[in-house]
């Protein structure tokens, strides 16, 4: 509801509602006035919306401006300093001489050793095969025994044997008598010969008389050489009866000896490694393999040695091992023999190290790690491999002359041993070389060394990864 002045003055002074009417139209306009005290420019606005003046607009744009000032003072002017001690830094730089670290080149430990994989064989190993035609009667070792040499392993029940045996002395005593009988015929055949030669001899000096005719003489003298003739024949005879008897006792002596072949005896001491039979199997001579069984009181290992370490091994060097299942012991045992050539498939060196094994640790056939340690009259020198400097010239490493300027060597590399490197030619003992080059320095470069105040540690081991 809205009053207006005329209506006010209108009434009454005395009337109550009067001044109740001209209390609420004050208490309208205090509020009206209050409402617009905080914009002064809002009366002619189209509806009532508030609009910034331009006194408020020019202080927000000085305002803003004074935060871009402030921003360009903080942030370039700073960027410029840092770039103008960047450059003045680079410049220095490049007026001084660059600080390089170097090294003394030493030699390499007289004591040398490589490591190889290698599997474990017994020393002595042998097959153990049937002799004599059968069955097993008894089977007295299993595997795992232990025997010694002449002990019973197994015996075979071979029958047919007996008869064989007798059937060839049999034929001994049928040669002994056709022995007999030979030498029988033997002296009658000399006494024959005896009798012709007589006669010869008589009717010769009966013929020179001419008591008889020279064709009787003839006749005796012929009959004679005949006798002669059959007695040779008769020797001979009997030498064939006496290698008869011969044949037929040493066929008795194989026979004995396939009999003693019942009994499958140990060839030497050891352990048995393999069983293939049981009491009833039938064998076969020189065929079945009823055993085998192999010497583990020292074993061997085979090495397959590359060729660049082939030179540096020696018969009698010293070697130890290792295996897996058993850590933290180390075996000790001697290079036993070479076979002073090389492989040409694989270029290696074929070594047997012999390894004591009184206590039964090892087994043959375990996968072992063997370390074969020699002595070296000149060890080679040795460099630290991030002084290589590897280019289209070779590798060379860059060394450092008294007037402090470096000069780029090439070098032949020995061993290899990832940190370090052994150096075959090209460097002498005591020569100053820079430990880490890089891709900066080049030929006649001159620079500003700082001693590194370590060599390259003397390296005395070598792995190498083999199939053996």
């Amino acid at each position: 509801m809205r009053y207006n002045e005329s209506d006010l003055t209108s009434a009454e002074p005395g009337s109550s509602a009067e001044e109740s009417l001209r209390r609420e139209n004050e208490e309208l306009r205090r509020q009206l006035a209050q409402l617009r005290a905080p914009s002064h420019s809002s009366e002619g606005a189209p509806g009532g919306v508030w609009r910034p003046s331009s006194l408020t607009l020019w202080a927000l744009g000085l305002f803003v401006l004074v935060l871009l000032v402030i921003a360009f003072f903080a942030g370039y002017l700073p960027l410029v300093h840092r770039n103008k001690l960047i450059i003045e830094e680079a410049q220095h730089r490049e007026r001084s001489l660059p600080r390089v670290t170097v090294l003394t080149v030493g030699r390499s430990s007289h004591d040398s050793s490589l490591q190889l994989p290698g599997n474990i064989q017994a020393i002595t190993e042998a097959p153990i095969l049937a002799r004599a035609d059968g069955y097993i009667k008894r089977r007295l070792v299993d595997i795992g025994d232990r025997v010694h040499a002449g002990d019973t392993l197994a015996v075979i029940e071979a029958p047919e044997l007996d008869e064989q045996v007798r059937q060839a002395e049999a034929s001994v005593r049928q040669a002994q008598a056709g022995i007999d009988q030979a030498q029988a015929n033997l002296r009658q055949g000399r006494a024959d010969l005896e009798l012709a030669r007589v006669t010869a001899d008589r009717y010769a000096h009966l013929v020179s008389d001419g008591s008889v005719s020279a064709q009787e003489n003839d006749q005796f003298q012929a009959q004679y050489k005949l006798k002669t003739a059959a007695l040779q024949s008769l020797e001979q005879a009997l030498k064939g009866q006496e290698s008869a008897i011969a044949a037929a006792q040493a066929n008795v002596a194989r026979l004995e000896n396939m009999k003693g072949y019942r009994n499958v005896v140990a060839p030497f001491d050891g352990v048995i490694t393999l069983r293939n039979v049981d009491s009833g199997a039938l064998v076969n001579s020189g065929s079945t393999l009823l055993f085998r069984i192999a010497q583990t009181n020292s074993l061997r290992i085979y090495l397959n040695v590359p060729q660049t370490n082939a030179s540096s091994i020696h018969r009698g060097d010293t070697a130890s091992l290792t295996v897996s299942n058993l850590p933290g012991r180390t075996f000790h045992g001697t290079l036993a023999r070479t076979a002073n050539a090389l492989d040409p498939s694989s270029r290696t060196l074929l070594v047997e190290v012999h390894v004591p094994n009184p206590d039964g640790v090892l087994l043959p056939g375990m996968y072992a790690q063997v370390i074969l340690s020699n002595s070296r009259g000149t060890p080679p020198l040795l460099i630290p491999s991030d002084a290589l400097i590897i280019s289209g010239s070779g590798t060379q490493v860059a060394i450092v002359d008294p007037s402090h300027r470096v000069h780029l060597r090439t070098i032949v590399a020995g061993r290899d041993y990832g940190d370090r490197l052994e150096v075959t030619s090209g460097l002498t003992d005591g020569e100053a070389i820079v430990a880490h080059p890089g891709d900066v320095l080049s030929e006649g470069t001159m620079v500003e060394p700082i001693e590194s105040g370590s060599k390259p540690e003397p390296s005395n081991s070598n792995r190498a990864e083999s199939g053996s």
